[in-house]
């Protein structure tokens, strides 16, 4: 028996949360380079220079800088993205005209993502913010951007709120969201994908494919997200840091600015440690949703 709606938006949320900050914890350092790659493509050589740099600045915190606010914006994210996906494939099974309990194809539910993804970009834009500012902010004063930085998220927060006023925490939320509808698709897409492949290699349920072929599906929905959507993510990177200097031009207007002066490579500074990063933490995180989500599930079944 399916539980109340209610009762399945709760687990669904505390699924996410748990799936979120683990994939934090798993890929924190190399998310910190990817930002200082995409904010400062002519800084650093590569991802390994820009990694060896940041420890030798700052020490190891200096690549877990930002870490509160990005367990604020993964858990918050991931807890209304997939509290919107169960949601989201509710209302999928409705307009199609079936059961409540009925199994969706992939792409069916690679919609439900795309459009869960709207309602998680709400709350990930302005957590998402605060932790680029703060991965990005020894750049921004070394190349005198900046006179003062601010180390702590208490610190940018005030300095937004006086500066930039409440709306300045949405700088870039059109951005995310055209990152984020087209990349869902993509990642709850070749999620399920995988998964529907291992589970009819294995003659067994999609639920019951174990943990590795869980972990690498994650990974493969990570990757083909990234793939896809990663020139934007770096426009966004770019407004959100940026921002900090004065008013930054509008989501085409940067990306047109980036392409014309500094070529279309550095649309694509900081791939490299965001595809090394996506199969350990997006791996973290379909294995936290899906196995915690399971847990759940059996003790409202028993």
């Amino acid at each position: 028996m399916a539980p109340h709606p209610v009762v399945q938006a709760i687990i669904d949320l505390s699924a996410g949360a748990v799936g979120g900050a683990a994939c934090v914890f798993s890929g924190q350092p190399l998310d910190t380079a990817k930002v200082k790659m995409q904010t400062f493509p002519k800084m650093y050589q590569g991802f390994i220079h820009c990694v060896v740099s940041t420890y030798k600045q700052v020490g190891l915190r200096g690549l877990y800088q930002g870490t509160t606010p990005a367990l604020m914006a993964n858990i918050a994210e991931n807890s209304v993205l997939f509290m919107s996906y169960g949601f989201c494939q509710q209302v999928i099974r409705f307009t199609a005209g079936l059961h409540q309990e009925a199994v969706l194809s992939d792409v069916q539910k690679a919609c439900a993502g795309s459009v869960a993804s709207i309602f998680s970009s709400l709350v990930l834009c302005p957590t998402e913010l605060v932790k680029c500012r703060l991965q990005a902010m020894y750049e921004m004063e070394a190349s005198g951007k900046i006179t003062k930085s601010h180390n702590t998220v208490w610190s940018v927060m005030k300095s937004i709120m006086r500066n930039e006023g409440p709306q300045g925490f949405f700088q870039g939320l059109t951005t995310t969201i055209a990152r984020e509808v087209p990349g869902y698709f993509c990642f709850f897409g070749a999620y399920e994908l995988s998964r529907t492949t291992f589970a009819d290699y294995m003659k067994c349920d999609k639920d019951d494919i174990g943990v590795a072929p869980i972990m690498f599906s994650g990974g493969f929905g990570g990757a083909c997200l990234w793939l896809v959507v990663y020139p934007m993510d770096c426009v966004k990177s770019r407004i959100q840091v940026m921002s900090m200097t004065g008013k930054q031009a509008g989501f085409f207007k940067t990306f047109m600015t980036i392409a014309r002066a500094e070529g279309v490579r550095a649309l694509y500074s900081g791939l490299t440690p965001t595809m090394v990063r996506t199969f350990p933490a997006n791996g973290a995180l379909f294995l936290g949703y899906e196995a915690s989500r399971k847990l759940m599930m059996k003790q409202f079944d028993s």
